[in-house]
Order: C-alpha cells, then sequence, then structure tokens
C-alpha cells in the first residue's frame, strides 16, 4: 500500500457481477457508468466492462461522456440528462445518443436532423411516476398527436426509470410497469428498458429488451432484504499513523462527544469527511482490524478518524484498519451512516491511492 490511506477497486469483480446479471437477463445488459463509475473510476471501469461484452453505456451528463467515447469504440454510449441548449451538434460529433427527456430536448434534436439532413438515433425517456426527469404524460400524448414532432428521429429505445424497484412488494413498481406497457405498442420499433440493478430482481416482466444495471455493477445489494448476489469490488484502508493511550474520563475528538470509559489505547487514521469517510459515522461506524470489528470513537473531523484498538494490543501505528471490505461492505457503513451504498461509493476522496485488479485498465 502507499500512502496513508488505499483504494483497492476490483475490475476483475466489476466485470463478474456484469456478466451474472447478463447471463440472468434474456435481453441485452448495459451498464450506468455515470458519476465516474459511481465513485470508481469510469476511465477504468467502462473498458473493462467493454472486454466483458458490455455494448450500452449510461452516463448523467455530457461531460461525462467525453472522455469515455475514445475508450469504447462501436458502443452506445447514453446521455441521461438530455440535450442542453448549444449541445446537440456536440452529441453528433462524438457519435453519442441523446436520452430525450422533454419536448424541449425533441425539438433540439430534431433541428439537429434537419441540419445534417438524415436520421439520428436517440432514447425516449418517459416518466411513468417518479416526477424528475422525463417526458411528462402529456408531453407523450403529444408525441402520440403529432407524430412530426418526431420526424427523422430514430427512436432505438423506449426508457422509464422504477421508484422502488429495491422494494419489491411496493405497488409503485407495478402501476409504473402498467403505465410503461401502455406505452410500448406506440413506439413497437423501439426496444425497452425500464430495469436498473434492482429491477433486474422483480422477475422477466420488468427487464425489457435492455436493463441498464448500475450499483449491482460495484458490489452494491440489488436485493436489500436478502444476501447479497453480487461479489464485492471496493476495499478501503487506512494506516494507523498514531496509538495513544488515555485515562478514564478523558475524551476524543471535536466537542468531546467521547469519554473513555477505562484506560483506553486510540488509533487515528488520515481518512476524513474530505475523504468521503463521512461526519455521520461519528460514534457509530466500525472498522476491521484483523479480522475483527473495532469502533469508531469521536468527531469524524476533515482529515482523520480515531478508534478503539483497546482490544487489540498488537496493533501499531503503520497497521492497517479496514473500512470497506469483504467483512463489513458499502451497503454495512452506509447503515452506521444512515444512508445508502451509492452515496458511500460516490464520496470516495481523491487523496486514496487507487490500485485497480485486473480487468482493461486505461491510465
Amino acid at each position: 500500500m502507499t500512502g496513508p490511506t488505499a483504494l483497492e477497486i476490483d475490475l476483475d469483480a466489476i466485470a463478474s457481477n456484469w456478466r451474472q446479471l447478463d447471463a440472468m437477463h434474456p435481453g441485452e445488459t448495459g451498464a450506468a457508468v455515470k458519476a465516474d463509475a459511481y465513485g470508481l473510476g469510469a476511465n477504468q471501469v467502462a473498458p473493462a466492462l467493454l472486454n466483458a461484452g458490455c455494448q450500452n453505456f449510461f452516463v448523467a451528463h455530457l461531460s461525462e461522456a467525453l472522455p469515455l467515447r475514445p475508450l469504447l469504440p462501436g458502443a452506445m454510449l447514453a446521455v441521461l440528462h438530455g440535450i442542453l441548449p448549444g449541445e446537440a451538434s456536440e452529441f453528433v460529433a462524438r457519435d453519442l445518443t441523446p436520452v430525450l427527456t422533454s419536448l424541449g430536448d425533441v425539438e433540439r434534436w430534431r433541428k439537429e436532423v434537419t441540419r445534417h439532413g438524415r436520421k439520428l438515433p436517440a432514447i425516449l425517456h418517459a416518466d411513468t411516476g417518479m416526477s424528475r426527469l422525463g417526458m411528462t404524460p402529456t408531453e407523450m400524448a403529444a408525441l402520440e398527436n403529432d407524430p412530426a414532432l418526431l420526424d427523422g428521429i430514430d427512436v432505438k429505445i423506449l426508457l422509464s426509470h422504477l421508484i422502488s424497484s429495491e422494494i419489491p412488494e411496493a405497488e409503485t413498481n407495478f402501476a409504473q410497469l402498467q403505465r410503461f406497457n401502455a406505452l410500448r405498442p406506440k413506439f413497437p420499433a423501439a426496444k425497452t428498458s425500464l430495469a436498473n440493478s434492482a429491477g433486474m430482481f422483480l422477475g422477466l416482466s420488468f427487464q425489457a429488451d435492455l436493463a441498464r444495471p448500475g450499483a449491482a455493477l460495484y458490489g452494491l445489494n440489488p436485493t436489500p432484504d436478502a444476501a447479497n448476489p453480487m461479489r464485492p469490488a471496493v476495499r478501503l484502508t487506512a494506516r494507523i499513523l498514531q496509538i495513544r493511550t488515555i485515562e478514564p474520563g478523558e475524551t476524543v475528538g471535536y466537542n468531546a462527544t467521547w469519554t473513555a470509559p477505562r484506560r483506553s489505547h486510540i488509533a487515528t487514521i488520515a481518512a476524513g469527511y474530505a475523504d468521503g469517510y463521512l461526519r455521520s459515522l461519528s460514534n457509530r461506524a466500525t472498522a476491521r482490524f484483523d479480522g475483527h470489528p473495532v469502533p469508531l470513537v469521536g468527531r469524524v473531523s476533515m482529515d482523520l478518524a480515531t478508534f478503539d484498538v483497546t482490544g487489540h494490543p498488537d496493533a501499531q501505528p503503520g497497521d492497517s484498519l479496514e473500512l470497506i471490505g469483504p467483512g463489513h461492505d458499502a451497503d454495512a457503513i452506509a447503515a452506521e451512516a444512515g444512508t445508502n451504498g451509492y452515496e458511500i461509493l460516490t464520496s470516495l476522496g481523491r487523496r486514496y491511492h487507487r490500485h485497480y485488479i485486473g480487468g482493461q485498465q486505461t491510465p
């Protein structure tokens, strides 16, 4: 390990997770690599997924797509947030597929069709209940009533997004499926895409033609009420900078939020909320030393956190604590922080020394 903290990212595990999901899906399986592949490094992750067989990739912003385009030759690279004014020509020049989320997007893309004098591909996002991005029912009705609005636009995929896919019994899942199925006959030439990671486990009716997992690829549990079927892909370790002995009644950290109940040995590591080790973990998180849990005591500060290693007399400065790993994964630390695994992964800081294992790596 180089430096005080190390983030190990297993590209082979990510590729294996994609293959596992692809094997259970009767159609195609894409990959969400937005937010820098959920914080793990899209420039490394996306080529590894391409090498595994993935041909459909999704990012949020045009700015995320531009550096990935040369790394994904021949693959579809779609931008979920649509087309902002002035961006349309960049989509054509870089062979990017816009996800049309409003009539404004449709108009901007149709103008680009006219300018180039040829059909251009697009994905149509229908909002079936999220009330976030996507064509409203009124906008979808406008497209149906005036087919000329889509003249020259080759709608490759009809897409929607599930609200509560991680809750199998949620009524919203079935309401959205019903709304989505009602739209499908209106675009008979388009493939369909509905399922995210958790949606792939709701049954075949939700999977449509193209699934687009994200979280499950990176080892997060797509079935929160059951054992995680995915391989872990992340290990975060931090070296102990110092160990000090404090007496009963002495406090640790800002605002003295933890008081030693006994003579205690406190290990300080170089990871804090500036590194994405969230402040909400204060007095709640656990790390692992030689596979055994050690509690975080006191407040997480910007650059440091403190752990009680009193029960581990072998712990020494230079030894490592495992903050995220197979025995305490991102979902577990998310539960301690009162958030979800998505926030844990996407918050991982740039100061960590990053080490990639296997896969198709790009400098």
